[in-house]
């Protein structure tokens, strides 16, 4: 759990450390104490609670706890399917992208933590998504995850590049629980 202090609360309010602590010696900020100190600590979900709560901008503080996924692929089922999962509730965002080249500006513009790809649109397409994404520095610690197709095709390539495969029809919720897995061991989830 992120904690900040009275002095990180006031540079991210752009206020001064004592209109902090008036805030939260009157109640309207929550946090805790420090035992044997007078120091304040202000957990993020209550500082992003108030700062929603008075209208003020979060800025960024909110991206910070959420699981940010791009799901690939053209099939319309399988997209609800997932984010019926991966509901904002939970701690995710979801985008979509239906094309490489649509990933492409997603993934620069989204920022994700998870991309989802979908081996229906293509072979060739799905592994140069993986291939490009893998190349790009910005995006090396992206987890990626292939969903490959269950056609009887032949689906031998290099798998060093994906972080795991979900072979279809799978359990949404499973990936979704497996995403979870994966994102809150490099990210911290509310």
């Amino acid at each position: 759990m992120k904690v900040f202090t009275t002095g990180q609360v006031a540079k991210i309010c752009k206020v001064a450390p004592r209109t902090v602590s008036k805030w939260f010696d009157s109640g309207r900020l929550k946090g805790y104490r420090i035992p044997g100190s007078q120091d304040r600590r202000i957990p993020r979900e209550y500082l992003i609670k108030f700062l929603k709560e008075h209208g003020m901008p979060v800025n960024g503080l909110e991206d910070e706890s959420f699981a940010k996924v791009l799901i690939v692929a053209q099939d319309q089922v399988l997209i609800e399917n997932v984010k019926r999962e991966l509901p904002e509730e939970k701690a995710f965002k979801v985008s979509t992208a239906f094309s490489g080249f649509d990933a492409g500006i997603q993934a620069e513009s989204f920022h994700p933590d998870c991309i989802i790809v979908d081996f229906s649109i293509g072979k060739a397409d799905a592994l140069q998504i993986c291939t490009n994404l893998r190349r790009n520095p910005e995006f090396s610690e992206v987890i990626l995850i292939a969903l490959l197709p269950d056609d009887g095709s032949s689906t031998s390539f290099d798998r060093s590049s994906l972080n795991e495969t979900f072979r279809k029809p799978f359990d949404s919720a499973l990936l979704a629980e497996r995403l979870r897995t994966l994102v809150g061991s490099r990210k911290e989830l509310v």
